[in-house]
């Protein structure tokens, strides 16, 4: 008989934290969007500006400054 319930060995475990790898992994190639949309702002033209000088002035770790 086949039922609703999920299978308990795929229901995630409450005893693991994901790890920080995964929690912040910015990927290789990145836009002025998508830091736009990490720092929670809307995306504007003024906000893409802001976003490209940051990516020239601090590439990636623009990000890391962002993410808890």
């Amino acid at each position: 008989m086949s039922t609703s319930q999920p299978d308990a060995s795929r229901l995630p475990s409450d005893d693991r934290a994901t790890p920080d790898e995964l929690l912040h992994d910015v990927p290789a190639e990145t836009t002025p969007e998508d830091l736009v949309l990490a720092s929670g702002r809307d995306i504007t033209p003024s906000t893409l500006a802001w976003a490209e000088r940051k990516l020239a002035s601090e590439g990636r770790a623009a990000f890391d400054k962002l993410l808890p």
